[in-house]
């Protein structure tokens, strides 16, 4: 099969490299998949540039998401059937065959079915966005049914599953951009009230608006956490899903005065039966057409360079590599 791979971390065009592996069986408990769409996510440009600090064992596959029809199962392996079509997520971590390539095996539960009504360019962008997404607004729909959300950053793909998921689940949805292009994004994934943080209050915005939000769904701690302490209602939670290099300064005595809760959303640490909730949750979603695949940009598997460069440099929509 063709297959992306890096040996060693490092630059995109450094490292990356475009190969014929031979097709892996899948063994006891895995599934493989024909993969027709790979989708690239930060952490993937991250894992390959040496950021994570793990480094390949012989070689990697990258890209954690992905959609296509099962090849294959494994001894085992129940519920899903050869021909079937899915999508899958964090199929790189812990496992040397990322989605990348023609094909990957990847642990059964990391496959889920892909729903008749959506499309392999949504199922390829659910993944690591869309769970996170469901993670943060806290697993389940009634976390957020009547409730105030802000969503930091609703035109990323974190971002924008937000924004559908908890407007299917009931919620009122406040979010930010950085741009009018961006603006158009997270309006048409449903957002309530969408604010240009470099053009206006957000704080005085969303307590003019809407009154204190009970969650808020975080990509930048460090440079929000002021906004974010300055909005909070009572019990209200902020949910963090990115790291940064810059370190917050926490105002104790804002959350401390709304109880508030910092949570984050590290998802290779989420245990399986989290997940099997939170893709329950995506898949309802999509069943009921509340979820959109973001603006696509394709890129060839020959072009996998240029594609995780395109998202190291913060490609606005959703980049995906086609086998």
């Amino acid at each position: 099969m063709r297959a992306a791979i890096y040996r060693t971390t490092g630059p995109a065009r450094d490292v990356l490299e475009l190969v014929e592996l031979e097709v892996p069986d899948p063994r006891a408990g895995e599934v493989r998949v024909a993969i027709s769409a790979s989708g690239v996510n930060p952490t993937d440009w991250k894992a390959r540039a040496g950021l994570t600090g793990r480094t390949p064992d012989d070689f990697q596959v990258p890209h954690h998401d992905g959609a296509g029809r099962v090849d294959a199962i494994g001894p085992g392996v129940t519920g899903l059937a050869v021909g079937q079509r899915v999508w899958l997520y964090l199929a790189a971590a812990d496992n040397r065959y990322g989605t990348a390539a023609e094909f990957a095996v990847v642990p059964a539960h990391k496959v889920v079915p892909l729903p008749d009504n959506a499309s392999d360019e949504l199922g390829a962008c659910l993944g690591v966005p869309a769970l996170t997404a469901a993670y943060c607004l806290g697993g389940d729909p009634g976390a957020v049914r009547g409730r105030t959300v802000l969503v930091a950053g609703g035109a990323g793909a974190v971002g924008h599953f937000a924004i559908e998921l908890a407007k299917h689940a009931g919620a009122r949805v406040v979010t930010t951009v950085s741009s009018e292009e961006k603006a158009e994004l997270a309006r048409a994934a449903g957002a309530d009230l969408v604010l240009d943080y470099r053009q206006e209050d957000v704080a005085e915005r969303v307590l003019a608006s809407v009154g204190r939000v009970d969650r808020i769904v975080e990509v930048a701690l460090a440079s929000n956490i002021d906004i974010d302490a300055a909005v909070l209602a009572p019990d209200a939670t902020i949910a963090v899903y990115a790291g940064e290099s810059e370190q917050p300064r926490i105002p104790i005595l804002q959350l401390a005065m709304a109880n508030a809760s910092i949570k984050f959303a590290l998802m290779y640490r989420v245990s399986p039966s989290d997940f099997q909730r939170l893709s329950s949750w995506t898949n309802a979603a999509i069943e009921a057409d509340a979820l959109s695949a973001l603006p696509v940009a394709d890129y060839d598997l020959d072009d996998v360079v240029a594609a995780q460069v395109a998202v190291e440099k913060g490609a606005i929509g959703k980049v995906l590599v086609r086998p």
